[in-house]
């Protein structure tokens, strides 16, 4: 059945993102000042380590109004910095470091204790987190399972962390190679009710400290986890300061959960797969942990029958076969950034070529501090305009 069937009238789906940003002087350094923004900014709250902090936009479904709802607090934000001769860093990872040292946002938070004592560092990271509105709960569930099998595909996208402390890691997406995965081992969620019982025995034994201590490519999320759910949150992707781009890679990512509803059977790697369920597991991670190091160069593994596939390939297998409901949706335009991005790589890689070529980390950084500046004063999302 072609991907766009029945597809015409589904409206499109809420969408809000959760950004975390690192902060630094314009030479690339960070310097740690969250706990100040938070007291200050209203919408601005802190990670455990004051070096990054966190935004969340409201749910919007229109494309054209996404742009502004990112890049407004951005615009706040940098003004208060600037009175401090502070500025936005780009990068998912402190790319110049420094990470041997944790430097608390709160020293009184119990929970930011225990994440400090667990991870350190790792956890030190900035990205963005896609939540994409879904209450059918068969449909939510067939879509985590969908895209946890490909969550791959969207890091490599997104890859923009190939440097920690002055370094080149030879990892395009360092966040994700060093962000602890917890639990180590997440099932595909057969239903609600797997779902719930497996968090309770997580939360039982220890697996996690609290219904928010899930940190895996996908998840489920709701206002009272796990009982009370209505979004998928896509947790696997580096930061993308460039509104298109991150359009681009959401509007890929939706249009392959309303291709899912309407074709649920073939798409349902639970039901579509000639893989187990635990196969489709250590599949999927194995395709993120080869994306972490190479993202679109990537050697990967289908999910339909565990068959080998060139990352760059199977996204490019995926354009045409949800082009026609891109085409329904009026959402053709919105996918044109990722011509580029196939074509000339990722953030990762183009700094990867640029280093390579003799440009400093130093250099490449504040390259993106100016194009971060850019992309706030142009107002941006002319992609999904048309």
């Amino acid at each position: 059945m072609p991907e766009s069937a029945g597809m015409t009238a589904q409206p499109l789906l809420l969408k809000g993102f959760e950004v975390e940003l690192f902060t630094g002087r314009t030479n690339g350094a960070n310097v740690g000042v969250a706990s100040d923004v938070a007291r200050d900014l209203p919408g601005f709250v802190t990670e455990p380590d004051c070096r990054n902090l966190e935004y969340v936009t409201d749910p919007i479904r229109d494309y054209a109004a996404l742009p502004e709802a990112l890049l407004a607090p951005r615009r706040t934000l940098r003004q208060w910095l600037q009175k401090r001769d502070l500025t936005l860093l780009p990068g998912s990872t402190m790319s110049l470091g420094d990470s041997s040292r944790f430097e608390r946002s709160d020293p009184d938070n119990a929970y930011h204790a225990l994440i400090e004592q667990l991870y350190g560092t790792r956890v030190v990271t900035a990205s963005i987190h896609i939540n994409l509105g879904i209450t059918d709960l068969n449909w939510l569930f067939a879509a985590v399972r969908l895209v946890r099998c490909e969550a791959a595909l969207l890091l490599a996208l997104s890859a923009s962390s190939p440097f920690l402390d002055g370094r080149n890691t030879s990892h395009h997406s360092q966040r994700w190679h060093q962000f602890p995965l917890t639990p180590p081992a997440v099932p595909l969620f057969r239903d609600h009710e797997h779902y719930i019982q497996w968090v309770e025995e997580q939360l039982a034994t220890g697996g996690m400290r609290n219904e928010r201590h899930l940190w895996t490519s996908v998840r489920p999320n709701g206002p009272r986890r796990p009982y009370d759910l209505n979004r998928l949150e896509l947790r696997i992707c580096d930061l993308v300061t460039n509104p298109d781009e991150l359009l681009a890679i959401t509007c890929l990512l939706e249009l392959r959960l309303l291709a899912l509803k309407t074709n649920i059977e073939s798409l349902d790697p639970l039901r579509s797969s000639s893989l187990s369920a635990d196969e489709l597991v250590q599949l999927a991670d194995s395709n993120d942990a080869a994306v972490a190091r190479s993202s679109l160069n990537a050697e990967l593994r289908h999910w339909q029958d565990g068959r080998a596939i060139n990352c760059r390939d199977w996204l490019m297998e995926l354009l045409d076969q949800l082009a026609p409901l891109a085409e329904s949706l009026q959402l053709s335009a919105c996918l044109k950034p990722l011509d580029s991005l196939l074509v000339h790589g990722n953030q990762a890689m183009r700094w990867e070529t640029a280093h390579g070529q003799g440009q400093s980390i130093e250099d490449l950084l504040q390259k993106g501090i100016q194009r971060m500046e850019e992309e706030e004063r142009i107002s941006t999302g002319e992609a999904c305009l048309g």
